[in-house]
């Protein structure tokens, strides 16, 4: 059955949208050959798009010709404000940007753990609210939250996980309160999937798993283009998946015997001290992803260094450069056993080592892995880093953000 007028004139202006959120400012002669349409019914969109405040002219083009086919027409960024929140245990990271995504401020706090929940809560509420300020936000649109942690699907809450701290799911709470904005919370690991998804090492993937590496250990599941969270919004807890190689098993309350237990920062610190690998970490940065990135520099030196010569070959393996590679060797197991086990159940064709510890390890470590994993599984899997390192869970919410305000704002009018 053939759209209705109305029907049409709607797809057509929320495609026109998408381009210019997409593509950037284009002409009307571009929207034309981009979306297909005739000049009438561009220049009809365009006129309904600007009369309703959601495009401007934003320049012209070198066309020396003067008319509606010169001129540049761009979304209004300022139409609305967004924020995002990366909300760890002993910190939170704000930014705040515009209809487009671009960031207009940013800011970070520590929260330390000896903080009462209620001082926790209005330091990290205050900073949302100091940020946006700065930014010049009168009023916030949409908020994406990231969090550790169990979100309910249906109902989008943030459920108590036993030792997470209690002011997780209290600012939450707090903001919803505060704030007319939409809050959105999603679990951490699945929005740096969809931020290296949309910008990163998953980019045009539809089937992936991605594994986070930082304080502890995650893993999101992406099939058929739709993030799958499972029953209970626990699907990914891989840090709980019993492996060889620890000392007992896991348990509902902690996951220290599981896969965690290998790869969590702490583990692979103790992995670390054991070949005797150091590194002063950055601040709010997991200690292992220094030691990972320490020691896959060491390594890198040593094989550039023999590559210039082959006499020069031995001289270069020093005892540094043989530890350090052994440490890698032996991380590069510790990942396999749990990326053997997600290619064996889901088939996912691409595993993303995400996370600050991803990034730190970076091609040298994925290709490890991958190798590694090619002689467990008879199921090929390639293994890629995570190119967005930290950043990718406060990328994620606030790509979030940026749709739910654009599915709202660019939404048809009723008739």
């Amino acid at each position: 059955m053939a759209a209705s007028p109305s029907t049409a004139r709607a797809i057509n202006d929320r495609l026109a949208l998408r381009l210019l959120q997409q593509e950037g400012p284009l002409t009307a002669g571009q929207l034309k050959t981009l979306t297909g349409l005739s000049r009438p019914t561009v220049a009809d969109l365009v006129e309904r798009l600007q009369d309703a405040g959601l495009v401007r002219v934003v320049g012209e083009t070198g066309d020396r010709r003067r008319g509606p086919n010169a001129r540049l027409y761009g979304i209004v960024a300022d139409l609305a404000h967004l924020a995002a929140l990366d909300v760890r245990t002993h910190s939170v990271s704000v930014v705040v940007a515009d209809l487009l995504g671009r960031t207009l401020a940013e800011a970070d706090l520590p929260i330390g753990s000896d903080t009462a929940t209620e001082a926790a809560v209005e330091r990290a509420a205050a900073l949302l609210e100091r940020t946006a300020a700065e930014a010049g936000a009168v009023r916030l649109h949409s908020v994406g939250i990231g969090a550790p942690g169990l979100v309910a699907p249906g109902t989008g809450e943030l459920r108590d996980t036993t030792g997470l701290p209690v002011w997780h799911r209290r600012l939450v709470a707090a903001l919803h309160e505060r704030l007319s904005a939409t809050v959105l919370v999603e679990n951490e690991t699945n929005l740096a999937a969809l931020a290296e998804q949309r910008l990163g090492a998953a980019r045009g993937q539809d089937t992936f798993v991605l594994l986070w590496l930082g304080h502890g250990v995650g893993a999101a599941v992406v099939l058929d283009g739709k993030l799958r969270r499972g029953a209970s919004g626990g699907a990914g807890e891989i840090s709980f998946l019993p492996v060889p190689g620890t000392s007992r098993l896991p348990s509902a309350l902690g996951c220290e015997g599981g896969f965690h237990g290998l790869v969590g920062s702490a583990g692979i610190a103790e992995l670390a001290e054991e070949y005797g690998i150091s590194a002063v970490a950055a601040a709010q940065e997991p200690p292992a992803a220094a030691l990972v990135r320490a020691a896959v520099e060491a390594v890198g030196t040593a094989r550039g260094t023999a590559a210039k010569s082959a006499a020069e070959e031995q001289g270069a393996a020093t005892p540094r450069h043989k530890a350090a590679d052994a440490f890698l060797g032996v991380l590069a197991d510790r990942l396999a056993i749990g990326a053997a086990a997600v290619s064996a159940v889901l088939d996912p064709g691409r595993i993303v080592l995400a996370g600050e510890v991803g990034h730190a390890g970076g091609p040298a470590l994925a290709a490890r892995v991958e190798t590694r994993l090619a002689a467990m599984s008879p199921l090929h899997t390639e293994v890629r880093a995570g190119t967005l390192g930290g950043t990718a869970v406060l990328r994620g919410a606030l790509l979030t953000a940026r749709d739910a305000a654009q599915d709202d704002l660019f939404a048809p009018e009723p008739n």
